[in-house]
């Protein structure tokens, strides 16, 4: 079992990094590899719908995103934790995914996915949203925890007296490496879940 774990913290000691490291303590005990990628203190430029990647499979812009692509496709998971914003995520986390997901056209069904967000007080809920829906429209189950996956921890190091936070963390770790172990079983007896062509409707016709 794999996981890619996206940090859109611009601090990669921060307290968005406490919290992913508390996953990962809890994925090697599972048997699960980790690899951790450092976003939020990259240049990525958003989406500029061009359409370029529907004829080469890749995103024009060649940086940070093409080289996570084929990690993202060779992993069983997606783990995409994030400092919150204004009630939103890390706007460059948020350029990433977009370009991420729109431009690679590999199958992404039961791939399991799960968000993080850390704040100082409020937003988390916003921001949780924001970034599960990533996984939702992409047939990716979403990993649970016992309470929405939220660290708070305003200055760094904060996130470490966390106690529930981090709790939370290891559950979600422990919840997210059953659910993939459980899905490579159903695909092994099983296989993926039967599709039909892809029917676009348009509002405006």
């Amino acid at each position: 079992m794999k996981v890619l774990i996206l940090n859109g913290s611009p601090k990669p000691e921060g307290n968005t990094a406490c919290a992913i490291n508390e996953m990962v303590k809890v994925f090697g005990s599972e048997g699960v590899e980790t690899k951790v990628i450092q976003i939020g203190n990259k240049t990525i430029r958003g989406c500029v719908a061009c359409g370029g990647c529907s004829k080469t499979g890749k995103c024009v812009f060649d940086d940070e995103v093409n080289a996570i692509a084929p990690k993202f496709e060779d992993a069983d998971g997606l783990v995409v934790a994030s400092p919150v914003y204004y009630a939103s995520a890390n706007a460059t986390l948020v350029a990433c995914l977009d370009r991420l997901f729109y431009s690679t056209h590999f199958d992404k069904t039961m791939k399991v996915g799960a968000s993080v967000v850390v704040a100082r007080r409020g937003g988390c809920s916003a921001t949780y949203d924001e970034l599960n829906k990533y996984f939702t429209i992409s047939g990716m189950p979403v990993a649970s925890s016992q309470y929405w996956n939220s660290v708070h921890g305003g200055a760094p190091g904060q996130a470490a007296e966390d106690s529930e936070g981090l709790q939370t963390m290891r559950t979600l770790a422990r919840n997210m490496s059953f659910l993939m172990k459980s899905i490579a079983l159903g695909k092994e007896k099983y296989g993926l879940p039967q599709t039909e062509e892809h029917l676009w409707t348009n509002f405006i016709r």
